[in-house]
């Protein structure tokens, strides 16, 4: 069932939030945490968003507990207290959070879903992974399965599950078999999105909530465009 947003604060697509976290539907080009680009991070406008519902007098506090990149969209959960921080952190880092993304890829893959395993390795000066076979010196396993769900005009949609959070991990790896994600120039499509978006949705979280122990399920839309409409 997909989460309905519960409120839209300057385009801040909220949905869900306790006293303990909140969740939002990022869009794509939001930056999740502050960088050297010196744009205002979405960290910032949820906090702003914060202060303002609750007519707050001093600062709100806001954890940031998990990232996604800045081209790609979708849930991405912030810890509203210090105790829900750590506990959120450890979750995600034992993964115990179960993730699904969408992509739309233009080459369909040789299978029609798969188990894909690389060791990624880091290139800082990038700020771009590459993916090989067989483990390398300072490289990280990398796994993930993608099924193909949908056949569009021109494209492809696949839905992902991912079981290791590497840097770029879904990028890299269906690059590797030769199926960059639409829009994405960094791991080899031949043309950029007109926003600068890649269409790269994170599309359902589960997890047990850290405090509470209570499931939680969310499933956020893509954004608006023709693809992600016809999907």
């Amino acid at each position: 069932m997909e989460s309905k947003i519960i409120s839209n604060h300057e385009n801040l697509l909220v949905l869900y939030e306790d006293n303990h976290l909140i969740a939002i539907n990022k869009r794509p080009g939001d930056i999740v945490q502050g960088d050297k680009t010196g744009d205002a991070p979405l960290s910032e406008v949820v906090k702003a968003f914060l202060k303002d519902k609750y007519d707050k007098p001093g600062n709100v506090y806001l954890g940031v507990a998990h990232r996604l990149d800045r081209p790609t969209s979708g849930i991405v959960i912030f810890a509203k207290t210090s105790k829900a921080l750590p506990r959120l952190n450890r979750l995600f880092s034992e993964k115990e959070a179960l993730k699904t993304y969408w992509a739309i890829v233009k080459k369909r893959p040789d299978k029609e879903n798969d188990r894909l395993i690389h060791w990624l390795k880091r290139n800082p000066k990038q700020n771009k992974s590459y993916a090989y076979p067989n483990e390398i010196p300072e490289s990280k396993k990398a796994i993930m399965e993608y099924r193909v769900v949908k056949k569009l005009d021109r494209y492809f949609l696949l839905e992902i599950d991912l079981f290791t959070g590497r840097h770029h991990q879904i990028r890299a790896q269906l690059a590797a078999i030769g199926c960059p994600i639409k829009g994405d120039l960094k791991y080899g499509y031949d043309r950029s999105n007109k926003d600068g978006s890649i269409h790269l949705h994170a599309r359902r979280l589960f997890f047990i909530h850290p405090v509470k122990k209570e499931p939680l399920d969310f499933i956020a839309a893509p954004p608006k465009d023709p693809i992600w409409d016809a999907c």
